[in-house]
């Protein structure tokens, strides 16, 4: 049985990176509906991420499986309509997750301002290049 690196050792392996959350779709998703507390329609949802019917149905049932959003049918007039909301559970990990990727970016950009030589970070991720490998 191999042995966990301690954090000191492994600073940038970023446990927090939530591959539930960590998806594009999933995130953009997330995102919408941390943003509309009171839920949104599944067709302004469809469309607010750019997404198919079928793409954000698979992706609603990762995130309904990990409780980190509920769907409540209902109807508008004689349509059936589905609005999804973020749940209390899914607020929490979503808001952790992006704490992580906060530390993710203050890293970069750390790194990043002591190769350019500049020490207090003052130039944060404007000092990194982009390189083809």
């Amino acid at each position: 049985m191999a042995n966990k690196a301690k954090a000191s050792e492994a600073p940038f392996a970023y446990e927090g990176l939530d591959r539930v959350i960590h998806e594009r779709a999933r995130l953009s998703v997330l995102t919408s509906l941390i943003t509309h507390p009171k839920g949104l329609t599944f067709v302004d949802l469809k469309q607010l991420c750019a997404l198919t019917d079928g793409n954000l149905s698979r992706h609603l049932s990762v995130l309904e499986k990990a409780k980190m959003v509920e769907m409540v049918k209902g109807q508008d007039g004689n349509r059936p309509q589905t609005t999804c909301r973020i749940t209390a559970p899914g607020r929490k990990r979503y808001l952790e997750y992006l704490s992580t990727l906060e530390q993710v970016v203050r890293d970069a950009a750390k790194t990043a301002a002591k190769s350019a030589g500049d020490e207090g970070g003052a130039r944060g991720l404007h000092g990194l290049a982009m390189r083809r490998v």
